[in-house]
């Protein structure tokens, strides 16, 4: 579950020198409510259409980048091209995993960061300082593989 409030996100995006529209806190509240999704923007901007009619697909596209480049939102693109949005769950850290199934295409994030030592080494090694990562394994689901055995 997103610690991000909608007075957080307005928090944000006010300090960025931008407004909550109308618009967008219709995209964020999409964003809030089902924050256990990676939604497309096309999948958020139909769940919008719902609420706010006269919005746009533009519209819901400029306000995913917004959120996008203010970390309030991440952006992510799995097997399927698709670029897929949530909220950040953990502001302040990088860590955002994913098991992706590439039978039902079911999508379940990992909250802990398994990486830990390896940023280290990447870091003690090439002098390199590690800010984000993203890791997506890709497999069968519990579900589908119980399909595969009925």
């Amino acid at each position: 579950m997103s610690n991000l409030t909608i007075e957080d996100i307005r928090s944000n995006l006010q300090k960025a020198g931008y407004k909550l529209t109308p618009q967008r806190e219709a995209t964020v509240s999409i964003l809030l409510d089902r924050d256990d999704e990676h939604l497309s923007a096309e999948e958020i901007y139909i769940l919008v259409k719902q609420k706010a009619p006269e919005i746009g697909l533009a519209t819901v596209y400029r306000t995913l980048e917004i959120l996008t480049d203010l970390h309030l939102t991440h952006k992510v693109v799995f097997e399927d091209g698709l670029s897929r949005y949530d909220l950040q769950k953990n502001r302040g850290h990088h860590f955002h995993h994913h098991l992706e199934c590439v039978e039902c295409g079911k999508i379940e994030e990992i909250e802990e960061d398994l990486l830990d030592e390896v940023e280290q080494e990447i870091e003690q090694r090439f002098g390199f300082l590690v800010q984000d990562h993203q890791l997506t394994f890709q497999g069968i689901c519990k579900k589908c593989q119980q399909n595969r055995k009925e």
